[in-house]
């Protein structure tokens, strides 16, 4: 079994990096080379600005390129519970963003020529319990007449037509929903903003900023780079001088295992149309078929703030166990991948984007569905710093500091044993 990213370990390199040193003065520097820098840097080049990103480590080697490859449309929220929180209209706004998300890369993809196994599926939605079935039909009924006609409720006998297992009750289905390899969609979109006149330094974490009049300096270990604006987009992975966004992000482990690729028999015994699952637990899971026809399983198999191998090989014998619970007639297929990733969570779980009163303009707090909604927020923010209309779902949504939490999560064991309390009890 390979401790890597299968997403990372089957696409081709980006290759287009810039070597040598870090330096010049460009009219927008973008720390962190995932789908929100990137799809922003092509944005901006593409509109004649000059861009940099600045990539700590390797083009999409953090969350974009740790995920289980799912493209949901849907808020992580019951669309209820989002209209009680935010109000009837920023909850229709937020849910018709993710709809605007998934499209938002089916054009990138098209436009661009980007070879990522880009599909239309549709996302499941689960229920583990009876009385999940019920929450998600007084959810449906409201989110159905009023935001997305493209759903619909399954019921258990339904759900035999759907995915080989007994342990669900019913589910919904949201029809806008997609998958994409995620790890050539990277490569595919940084070789875009590239060809667009952008410029990408990897390996460029930055470790200090300083004010320079009207400009902004940003110094990493191979050099610096000067700045008219600044566009933050490092979710879970924020570090050097932003500790204002680490007081604000709680960075959550999620982890993911990845099979040998299964027979069509193989796959016929677990899945009958192609989707991307979710279950309803609150410390559920996630699967989906590869390109290659490997079984993508994922979860919160553990509430830490470590991804390491150690860390991940714990969790992914969690998540086989989970797998087999689930599907007894895997129990004898071999695990190829096993990784895991961080996922930049706020206290609400909804995202965040704006501008700092320092004027650091910043896109992330995706919570674990930023696949699609970090493509739609790059562009956004893209279109907000060329002075074109702000359609920043989120604009103005306060987002105050976790209380105690200065960057290292130490609460999480007590966040996970809360949750394990509500999926036993409710």
């Amino acid at each position: 079994m390979r401790f890597t990213s299968y997403w990372a370990d089957t696409a081709p390199a980006f290759t287009g990096g810039t070597p040598g040193s870090v330096e010049g003065a460009y009219d927008v520097a973008i720390v962190g080379g995932g789908f929100t820098g990137l799809e922003a840097a092509r944005r901006l080049a593409k509109a004649g600005a000059r861009v940099v990103v600045l990539e700590g480590g390797s083009i999409g080697s953090g969350a974009s390129g740790r995920n289980g490859g799912h493209l949901n449309n849907g808020l992580a929220h019951s669309y209820l519970a989002a209209k009680s929180h935010l109000g009837a209209e920023r909850a229709a706004t937020l849910y018709r963003a993710f709809d605007a998300a998934v499209d938002h890369i089916e054009r990138t993809v098209a436009e661009e020529q980007i070879q990522c196994n880009f599909k239309r599926v549709g996302k499941l939605k689960l229920a583990s319990k009876p009385a999940h079935y019920e929450g998600l039909a007084r959810n449906f009924e409201a989110l159905h007449r009023e935001v997305d006609p493209d759903t619909a409720m399954l019921d258990r006998s339904a759900i035999a037509d759907e995915v080989r297992s007994q342990a669900f009750h019913g589910g919904m289905l949201s029809r806008k929903s997609a998958v994409m390899h995620m790890g050539r969609y990277a490569a595919g979109l940084a070789d875009a903003a590239v060809r667009h006149g952008a410029t990408i330094f990897e390996n460029a974490a930055v470790t200090a900023r300083r004010r320079e009049g009207a400009l902004h300096v940003l110094e990493t270990p191979r050099g610096q780079v000067s700045a008219r604006e600044v566009l933050v987009a490092t979710g879970a992975y924020t570090s050097g001088p932003f500790s204002w966004f680490r007081r604000r992000i709680v960075a959550v482990g999620s982890f993911i295992v990845a099979t040998r690729p299964l027979s069509r028999a193989e796959i016929a015994s677990v899945i009958v149309r192609e989707r991307t699952f979710v279950t309803s637990l609150n410390i559920g899971n996630y699967f989906r078929l590869s390109p290659d026809d490997r079984l993508i399983f994922g979860g919160r198999a553990r509430f830490s703030a470590v991804s390491d191998q150690r860390s991940d090989a714990r969790s992914g014998e969690i998540l086989k166990a989970n797998l087999v619970g689930l599907f007894p007639q895997m129990s004898g297929v071999p695990l190829d991948y096993c990784w895991g990733g961080l996922v930049d969570m706020t206290q609400d779980r909804y995202p965040r984007a704006g501008r700092t009163e320092d004027g650091l303009w910043y896109a992330m707090g995706y919570s674990g569905h930023g696949a699609q909604m970090s493509n739609l927020m790059g562009r956004v923010m893209a279109e907000a710093m060329l002075g074109r209309e702000d359609r920043n779902p989120v604009k103005g949504l306060d987002w105050p500091a976790v209380p105690g939490h200065l960057g290292t999560p130490w609460f999480l064991p007590l966040v996970g044993f809360y949750y394990k309390m509500l999926d036993r009890f409710q």
